[in-house]
C-alpha cells in the first residue's frame, strides 16, 4: 500500500514526520520501506490564522485540491499537521480515499495506557477548535490546558521559536510542563507537529505523548509494514 502525505504544514515537521516513519520501520533494507509519495505545499494559508478568524484565505480549497491528486496514486492520506484536522470532516468527504485520523488514533493510545487525564501542549486555533478536548472526551479522557499566560508561551516556542528554525526555548516549555502536571495531568500531549521538533534535540521522556509520532506509526501499520519493537508503545506514563 502507498501512502500519501499532505505536508509543508509547516515543511520541517513534515521531514520529521517522514524520518519518524522510516526510523519505526522494521526494515532489512531499502525495500522493506513505505512507498510513499509527498506533496509538500507550504503555500497553504496558516490554519490558526483562519480558525481564530484572523484570516479570509482558507486552507482548505487547496489541501482538497491536493488531496485529491493524491488518491489518484495512493491508498490512504495522512496530514503531519494537527491544527489541520479541524477540516477532516470536509477533506474527507471530498477526497476518495481514507484520511488518517492523527487525533482519534492518538486517543486510542491513550486507552491503551489507560490515561485519563492528559494535559494539552498546541497552538491558539487547535484548543480554540476544541478538536482535541471533543474527540478525547468521547473516549472518556479529560483534557488539561495551560492558562493563558502559559498557553502564550507555547505559542512562542512554536511560531517564533520551532517555524522559524530557531531551537525551542526549553525554560517556556518546562513552564507549561509543569503547570499540566501540577493541574493532574498523567501525560502531555504534544499537539502541535512543530513541538515533535523538539524531541530530535532534548530528550522528553515517555510522559510525553507525541501526536504526530501517534500518526506515523497509525501509517506504518495501515500500509502493511512491520513496526520495531521499540514502537509498539509509544508511551509510559509516570505513576
Amino acid at each position: 500500500m502507498k501512502l500519501g502525505v499532505i505536508g509543508g504544514l509547516g515543511p520541517m515537521a513534515t521531514a520529521c514526520f517522514l524520518e519518524m516513519i522510516t526510523k519505526m520501520t522494521e526494515a532489512q533494507c531499502d525495500q522493506d520501506h513505505l512507498e510513499i509519495l509527498i506533496h509538500s505545499a507550504p503555500y497553504i494559508p496558516d490554519r490558526t490564522a483562519f480558525i481564530l478568524g484572523r484570516s479570509k484565505d482558507s486552507p482548505v480549497e487547496p489541501m482538497l485540491k491536493i488531496g485529491k491528486k493524491l488518491a489518484k496514486e495512493v491508498s490512504c492520506i495522512a496530514i503531519p499537521c494537527i491544527t489541520a484536522h479541524y477540516f477532516y470532516r470536509e477533506l474527507s468527504e471530498n477526497i476518495p480515499v481514507p484520511i488518517i485520523h492523527g487525533i482519534y488514533e492518538t486517543g486510542l493510545e491513550l486507552q491503551k495506557n489507560g490515561i485519563k487525564r492528559a494535559g494539552l501542549m498546541a497552538t491558539d486555533g487547535t484548543i480554540e477548535s476544541r478538536i482535541f478536548q471533543d474527540q478525547l472526551e468521547k473516549m472518556g479522557i479529560e483534557v488539561l490546558l495551560p492558562d493563558e499566560r502559559r498557553q502564550q508561551d507555547i505559542m512562542d516556542v512554536i511560531y517564533k521559536n520551532l517555524k522559524a528554525g530557531l531551537p525551542a526555548d526549553m525554560e517556556k516549555f518546562q513552564k507549561v510542563s509543569l503547570q499540566l502536571k501540577d493541574q493532574g495531568a498523567q501525560v502531555i500531549l504534544l499537539g502541535c507537529t512543530e513541538l515533535s521538533l523538539i524531541k530530535k534535540d532534548v530528550p522528553l521522556g515517555k510522559e510525553y505523548l507525541d501526536a504526530l509520532e501517534v500518526l506515523a506509526q497509525r501509517c506504518v501499520v495501515r500500509c502493511g509494514k512491520k513496526l520495531k519493537k521499540e514502537y509498539e508503545n509509544l508511551l509510559m506514563p509516570e505513576e
